[in-house]
């Protein structure tokens, strides 16, 4: 019997809803959207959700109700991420958003977060025997995973993501080389037991998922003068391509950024700073190409529903 699902993951950066209808081990969606709430923006290095940040979050997840109810969905299931589990007012905040919509939020932590990612991933068939280490680049936090098709070896989730590196690092636009060696030099302090598990596990492979590698994979199609195909879920990029797409992005100011092929306008600042952070990893694993995921942490969800669908339990988070 096909059940009919709804997955919100309230990221720091951007909003993802996810609407399909499940059963046999496979999943069909129905309707998906993404919106760039910023629920971080102005607070998140204060640990505080700002009034404006709700505001735009409420209005948001009013929008997602109004979809989900007009596809008679009942089953909802509603993460927060790092903005949400770090701020003080957290807990004022899911009440608003539980009197508002009915929608309960689960705020994960960095572990499960990371574990969701993973499940998402290997969704995407992105995954084989070989050991890879995985990245998910959110605004607020960035999850490492290194592991195969079979099982995670180990992960970690960083409050290092995109907005955070943004409001620490990037002050000018084109950003400095100072700024972008302060940036590393913060990232060499804050990733040690990264670099450990790299030397423990020797991943030869890097995989990204969705969000910023979305983006990057949709400027390097568009230099080839391709689209992106839907039914695709993992992506190949060379890693010479993607040197000279981050050189570029790291080279030009916003408004010249925009231009570029491929750029949304949702990641146009935090892009910078996210290609800073890949080409750091990239001197710790050698791989000649990028593989890109397009599932993550809802698409993870929706393989933990499927499971228990087949299984004949109720659906559960």
């Amino acid at each position: 019997m096909k059940k009919k699902a709804a997955v919100i993951d309230m990221g720091t950066n951007t909003f993802h809803l996810l609407l399909v209808q499940m059963g046999d081990n496979q999943f069909e969606i129905l309707y998906k959207e993404k919106i760039a709430v910023r629920i971080g923006e102005g607070g998140i290095n204060q640990n505080v959700l700002l009034p404006n940040a709700q505001k735009r979050a409420l209005h948001t997840l009013t929008h997602f109700q109004n979809l989900i109810k007009g596809e008679k969905i009942d089953q909802v299931f509603t993460f927060a991420t790092s903005a949400v589990r770090n701020a003080k007012n957290a807990n004022d905040f899911t009440d608003k958003i539980l009197q508002l919509t009915g929608f309960k939020v689960n705020i994960i932590d960095g572990e499960r977060e990371a574990e969701l990612i993973y499940k998402g991933i290997r969704l995407s068939s992105s995954l084989d025997q070989n050991t890879s280490l995985m990245m998910d680049i959110g605004g607020g936090s960035v999850e490492f995973i290194i592991g195969n098709e079979e099982t995670i070896f180990w992960k970690k989730s960083f409050e290092i993501g995109g907005q955070r590196m943004l409001d620490r690092f990037h002050y000018h636009d084109p950003i400095l080389e100072e700024e972008v060696d302060k940036l590393y030099s913060y990232l060499e302090s804050e990733l040690t037991s990264l670099f450990n598990a790299i030397k423990k596990y020797s991943p030869t492979r890097l995989i990204g998922a969705s969000g910023t590698f979305d983006t990057l994979t949709d400027m390097y199609l568009a230099s080839l003068q391709l689209e992106r195909s839907r039914d695709i879920q993992s992506h190949f990029l060379p890693i010479q391509n993607f040197q000279s797409i981050a050189d570029k992005l790291i080279r030009l100011n916003k408004q010249e950024r925009l231009k570029i092929p491929g750029m949304i306008p949702m990641r146009v600042d935090m892009i910078v700073v996210a290609s800073c952070l890949i080409q750091y990893i990239l001197k710790y694993v050698e791989t000649p190409t990028l593989i890109c995921s397009t599932y993550s942490l809802k698409e993870g969800v929706i393989a933990e529903l499927m499971e228990k669908v087949v299984s004949g339990v109720n659906i559960s988070v």
